[in-house]
């Protein structure tokens, strides 16, 4: 298991922004660039691996009753501003 694999996506995500953050500052040698650049790849990758899961494990949890489709999501309507009003929470 390498070292980005061990990391929570927080932690991968942080340190992504991080190099990101660094390598658009410039200044950067070409081989510390590149060095950069592939660990960045890989960040991105073990990310976006660890939300796909969580967007499976979603859809495995959360059955469409609308549609009856058990490995769907249901669609989000967000409440509007006269039923908010309306709710004491």
């Amino acid at each position: 298991m390498s070292d980005i694999e061990k990391l929570t996506f927080e932690q991968a995500f942080s340190e992504l922004e991080a190099l990101v953050q660094e390598m658009e500052g410039g200044n950067l040698e070409l081989d510390r660039g590149m060095e950069m650049f592939e660990r960045g790849m890989a960040l991105a990758a073990t990310c976006n691996d660890r939300l796909d899961a969580a967007e499976l494990r979603v859809r495995q949890l959360a059955p469409n009753a609308s549609t009856g489709d058990e490995a769907g999501l249901a669609p989000f309507d967000p409440p509007s501003s006269s039923e908010e009003e309306l709710s004491p929470f």
